[in-house]
């Protein structure tokens, strides 16, 4: 698979994404459902506190990528999807230190919304991976 960053401006690498990514000679692709911070059983975690849920979410993502063989490396799309946007941005770094020890920047876009399937969850985090 070879990847090539698109920024057309660069202001976007500074907050750890590109604003596309041209992917080819890939031969798999994963739609990955949004991930939060939802425990084995299935039950909410961290409830209220925006760091660890951001984390756990990150962490279930990972973990979907690494059972179809894949990692964090191989994000070349992000959607993040939160109930309190400004709260996301208070603990982005956490997301993009995450990325960026992977090697990644994927494309992303952030979305605000007025609750998440699950209440008491306040990020959720859905990811396309290619290999």
């Amino acid at each position: 698979m070879e990847r090539t960053a698109v920024n057309p401006v660069t202001w976007s690498k500074e907050m750890g994404f590109n604003q596309g990514e041209l992917v080819s000679g890939h031969t798999r692709t994963l739609y990955c459902s949004g991930q939060t911070a939802m425990g084995d059983d299935g039950t909410p975690q961290h409830a209220g506190d925006m760091a660890a849920q951001l984390a756990s979410s990150l962490d279930n993502l990972a973990a979907v990528l690494g059972e179809a063989g894949m990692s964090l490396a191989n994000l070349v799309r992000l959607n993040v999807y939160t109930t309190d946007v400004d709260l996301v941005f208070q603990h982005y770094g956490l997301l993009a230190a995450r990325l960026g020890a992977s090697g990644v920047a994927p494309a992303t876009t952030m979305l605000g919304v007025t609750r998440l399937a699950i209440p008491g969850l306040l990020v959720e985090l859905e990811g396309t991976a290619v290999d």
